[in-house]
């Protein structure tokens, strides 16, 4: 297993793991990561300041990935964007260092990371509580993504 930033040529593959994901729990609709206008040049969007993406690749293969990026336009939240994993991928335990991966970069830039998902993927909501995240209410002020239900924040003690 190997965790590399994402490069040019993985974005075909990232975002079709990301579209399968979302079709697989009912997420490809209005106001989730399936209409971000960013999902088909992913390293475009992430090749900023205070942003970046990360894929795993298992033999060879890019079977996931996860960014991080600034919450609408602040320089103290941040959001961990993105994180899918095909589904052979799932269960193997490399989800955990992939967002350790994450959340280290998260640290250097940002006090806070927030997370939004579906309720309804039930793994990936006991797998952020587990790491850390507490859940909240309601989204933050300013979400793009108004059909998701789950919303999670760690802050970083600095």
């Amino acid at each position: 297993m190997i965790i590399r930033e994402l490069l040019a040529k993985d974005n075909a593959t990232i975002e079709q793991i990301i579209r399968e994901c979302l079709i697989e729990f009912g997420g490809n609709r209005a106001g989730l990561a399936w209409e971000d206008e960013s999902l088909s040049h992913l390293s475009d969007y992430y090749n900023q300041v205070g942003r970046a993406y990360w894929v795993i690749e298992q033999d060879g293969k890019v079977v996931g990935g996860c960014g991080i990026a600034e919450f609408n336009g602040s320089n103290e939240v941040c959001e961990l964007q993105k994180m899918y994993l095909s589904r052979h991928a799932r269960g193997t335990g490399i989800a955990a260092s992939l967002l350790d991966t994450a959340l280290i970069f998260a640290r250097l830039h940002y006090k806070q990371c927030y997370i939004e998902t579906l309720s309804n993927m039930h793994a990936a909501n006991r797998f952020y509580v587990k790491h850390g995240f507490k859940p909240l209410d309601a989204p933050l002020a300013g979400s793009e993504h108004f059909a998701c239900d789950a919303w999670y924040i760690i802050n970083f003690i600095n």
